[in-house]
């Protein structure tokens, strides 16, 4: 199998099809060496080609709290009361340092999706 860079629409299509016939292979195999780099190859081609935004906080956060199946009520727990939940989740209030910390620490939110201007 022969693996090049991945410059094309062209490129990126045959990259795909060769990593979905290795991308099984047992590790420390040949194959396997293959999936890894073209893996790289692909990632890099998706990045600069289909980048993905960083969310506005207010979404990730609701977005976060959809995944855990948390409510406002658990979140306020998280930002301090429950009115500063309605307050933060409507945009009315913008998060606080302490507000940022507290979300990625126990909800594991990053702080790039926490720290963008909305």
């Amino acid at each position: 199998m022969e693996i090049k860079l991945i410059k094309t629409q062209k490129d990126y299509q045959k990259a795909l099809k060769q990593f979905d016939e290795v991308f099984h292979a047992k590790k420390g195999t040949k194959e396997a060496d293959q999936a890894e780099l073209l893996a790289i190859l692909i990632e890099n081609y998706e990045d600069e080609h289909y980048p993905i935004e960083v969310p506005d906080p207010i979404e990730a956060i609701k977005f976060r709290m959809e995944q855990l199946e948390i409510n406002r009520t658990e979140l306020a727990s998280v930002l301090g009361y429950k009115s500063r939940v309605t307050e933060v989740l409507s945009g009315k209030r913008k998060l606080s340092l302490q507000m940022i910390r507290n979300l990625h620490d126990r909800l594991k939110i990053p702080y790039e999706a926490l720290m963008t201007d909305y």
